[in-house]
């Protein structure tokens, strides 16, 4: 299949750093491509993701500083560079309206987000013509009047991800720095479990400014340390030497990639039973599920129960970048033979 994929104009694929819908995308863009498919990215000039890569906007527009109209010009160039395209896997939020302009072309969409927002309107108006793929059965159950497609969890090149022994003795948060990721609970629970503990994140949204600010950097000492923002190298090697991902999610997280690049360097994930977790971590088996700050602390004294090498053999049975793939091209052909989106509607 000739498959087109449409980036969002934010952040290059793959990422320099934080990106989680950047980081998914490159890793499906390149196995789709291994997979013998014939792919094009419609991203951003700066992105380097191993295929035929196109682009209007030289340089990322950056999170949270682009508006509607930038993606408009986005988006219409990257359908103009669709042509002859047999289906068309659109991550922004302007395209699966902007396509009807294209009678006949499938097209599908991945929520990359919480269907319980502002965006269920948009999702409710599009997916009788549009495909809908969500990235987790949580997610999913979410999108009341929504026609769902698929659900398809997000995979990882576990080659990219080698296994740690976790022999560095801290236990690691990882993600960005909104309250509602729980840094501040990982620093509390790792001080009273007497284990130390280093935040890697990003913090360069107002938000993510105010919160360092104001909570996380009173709470820095000799035992909870700020490293930054990190990348994919920073970011494996700490992994590989963490005990554990604390991982105290305060809000119901769509899917949570931290998750399963933890789990593939065998580092076991405490984590609380908000959003997507429960569906990635296998309680006492890859990690705990916690309902509670008490509970967080008895379980960071339990990891060493746990066995680095099923945590592992989890991420290359159930989250890997090949099952991801596969998983895609069932839908995508589902699209293309007309039983399931535009088509479908159009022959009726």
């Amino acid at each position: 299949m000739r498959i087109v994929i449409v980036a969002p104009p934010w952040l290059p694929v793959p990422p320099p750093a934080y990106g989680g819908t950047e980081t998914v995308l490159d890793g499906l863009a390149r196995g789709l491509k291994a997979a013998g498919h014939d792919v094009m990215l419609f991203t951003t000039g700066e992105a380097t993701c191993d295929v035929e890569r196109k682009w209007f906007f030289e340089q990322a527009i950056g999170v949270g500083v682009g508006g509607a109209a930038q993606e408009i010009r986005h988006v219409v160039h990257a359908y103009e560079a669709a042509e002859g395209a047999d289906v068309v896997h659109d991550h922004t939020l302007i395209g699966p309206m902007y396509c009807d302009r294209f009678p006949g072309l499938p097209v599908l969409t991945t929520n990359h987000g919480p269907f319980e927002s502002d965006l269920i309107d948009l999702y409710r108006i599009v997916s009788h013509r549009v495909p809908v793929i969500a990235i987790s059965h949580h997610q999913a159950s979410g999108a009341v009047g929504v026609e769902i497609a698929a659900v398809i969890h997000h995979g990882v090149e576990t080659s990219a991800f080698p296994v740690g022994r976790g022999s560095g003795g801290y236990a690691l948060f990882l993600g960005r720095l909104n309250p509602t990721k729980g840094a501040h609970i990982a620093a509390h629970v790792a001080r009273r479990s007497g284990i130390p503990l280093r935040i890697a994140g990003k913090r360069s949204e107002p938000i993510e400014i105010d919160y360092f600010e104001s909570t996380l950097k009173p709470m820095l000492g000799a035992d909870i340390e700020y490293v930054g923002e990190v990348d994919h190298d920073t970011k494996v090697d700490l992994l590989g030497g963490a005990t554990m991902l604390l991982n105290p999610i305060e809000w119901p997280e769509p899917f949570g990639m931290v998750m399963i690049e933890a789990l593939a360097c065998g580092t076991p994930v405490v984590t609380t039973p908000h959003g997507a977790a429960p569906e990635i971590v296998e309680d006492g088996v890859t990690g705990f599920i916690c309902a509670d700050e008490p509970e967080l602390v008895n379980a960071v004294g339990r990891v060493s129960e746990l066995d680095r090498d099923n945590c592992r053999r989890s991420a290359e049975e159930r989250f890997s970048l090949r099952r991801m793939v596969d998983e895609h091209v069932a839908v995508f052909e589902r699209a293309v033979n007309g039983e399931i989106g535009a088509r479908l509607v159009d022959a009726k």
